[in-house]
């Protein structure tokens, strides 16, 4: 992955996150981007953006703050339009698509605030984020088989993320380390196929980042970080 703005630089780890069968020059990369820019009035906050990233890896947007590290985010996902450049998804050109579109084909992100419903519980969070996927967020009812599998679901969400125990506390009563953690099982309820993480240690004490860092390594074992 290589990203060129003056103060951004993108990096990729030296290996992928687990073993996978993609040939490293057969695979296509899941996201690119090309000469990426936006301006404001003028002045470019980003300019001349290449990257790639692929698939089952962990990469890493470098910069020192208001470099524009996340202004690539919102361009990349859409909150933003580029004033400039191309973005690929999947094979698919979505320089022009809506954000709405752009996370249902698989391109999730996180902010750098954690984005939770802190009066609701730990499972009821996952459960608000399962419920399009699983088509149950315009039906009014509910078989109770369906409820049944959104449990399960969201259950073995938070096993993955390590927060099973706490599924019945409120998100608002979780360390800020737990809170990240939560933040990740909600995106990962969406199924994507790229993720990508806004800060995702910043603030953290040692133990957390330690936690949260493998726990990314796990979550890239089957898509794009």
């Amino acid at each position: 992955m290589t990203a060129s703005t003056g103060n951004v630089t993108a990096l990729r780890e030296a290996g992928p996150a687990t073993s996978t069968s993609l040939s490293r020059t057969a695979a296509r990369p899941v996201l690119s981007a090309r000469c990426l820019g936006k301006s404001f009035g003028g002045f470019y906050a980003v300019k001349n953006v290449d990257l790639d990233v692929e698939h089952a890896r962990v990469h890493a947007l470098i910069g020192p703050n208001g470099a524009g590290k996340t202004t690539v985010f919102n361009l990349l996902t859409k909150f933003l339009q580029p004033t400039s450049g191309e973005i690929t998804l999947l094979g698919e050109t979505i320089t022009k698509t809506d954000p709405a579109k752009v996370a249902r084909m698989g391109l999730v992100r996180s902010f750098q605030i954690s984005a939770t419903f802190p009066h609701l519980t730990v499972l009821e969070n996952v459960k608000v984020a399962l419920q399009r996927p699983n088509g149950l967020a315009t039906q009014f009812w509910r078989s109770l088989s369906a409820l049944d599998r959104l449990d399960a679901r969201a259950v073995e969400l938070l096993e993955r993320v390590g927060l099973a125990d706490a599924r019945h506390a409120l998100a608002a009563d979780l360390s800020y380390g737990r809170k990240r953690a939560l933040e990740i099982a909600t995106t990962l309820a969406l199924d994507p196929k790229v993720l990508l993480l806004d800060e995702p240690m910043a603030g953290m004490g040692h133990e957390d980042v330690h936690t949260i860092a493998a726990l990314i390594a796990d979550v890239a074992k089957d898509r794009a970080v």
